[in-house]
C-alpha cells in the first residue's frame, strides 16, 4: 500500500501528461467516475460538506487501523475533486492523514484553476476529512 505522499506524487504526475486545462477537467470527470460511492443510507444532512456550492457527501468508516472514504457529489467537477481527495488519504492511518500536507493540490495548479467557491469547497473537503481522521485517531488512542 502506497503513502499518502506516493499517491500525492502519482496524482501530480499524472497531471503533468495533460497539456492544458480542458483536459485535466476531462480527467478529473473520469476519476470522479472511479469514486468508490458512498452508500445511498450516508446521503444525509449530516455527511454533506458544508461551505461546498454542490452538493458533496462523505462518509469514513475504520478499517483495520486505517481511514477509509468513501464519497459522492451532485456536479462532476465537484466529483472530480473528491476522487483526487479520497484516492489520496483513504486507507490511510488517522495520524497519516492528519499530519499530511496538501502541496500536491497547488503542485496540479487546482485551486488556481478553480472559481472562488470551488475553491473554497475543496478547503473544506480537505478540513472534513482530516476531521474524520481526528475523530477516529482519538477512538484509537
Amino acid at each position: 500500500m502506497s503513502n499518502i505522499k506516493e499517491i500525492q506524487e502519482e496524482i501530480v504526475d499524472e497531471f503533468a501528461m495533460f497539456d492544458d486545462w480542458m483536459q485535466r477537467y476531462e480527467y478529473m470527470i473520469e476519476l470522479g467516475k472511479s469514486l468508490p460511492l458512498i452508500d445511498e443510507q450516508y446521503k444525509t444532512d449530516e455527511n454533506i460538506i458544508k461551505g461546498c456550492q454542490s452538493k458533496v457527501w462523505v462518509h469514513a468508516d475504520m478499517e483495520d487501523g486505517k481511514v477509509v472514504f468513501t464519497a459522492d457529489s451532485d456536479a462532476i467537477i465537484t466529483k472530480g475533486i473528491i476522487a483526487i481527495l479520497v484516492r489520496a488519504f483513504s486507507n490511510q492511518e488517522p495520524k497519516a492523514i492528519l499530519d499530511a500536507n496538501t502541496d500536491f493540490i497547488d503542485e496540479i495548479g487546482l485551486k488556481e484553476h478553480l472559481s472562488p467557491t470551488r475553491a473554497n469547497g475543496l478547503v473544506s473537503m480537505i478540513k472534513q476529512l482530516k476531521m474524520y481522521a481526528l475523530a477516529y485517531q482519538t477512538k484509537v488512542q
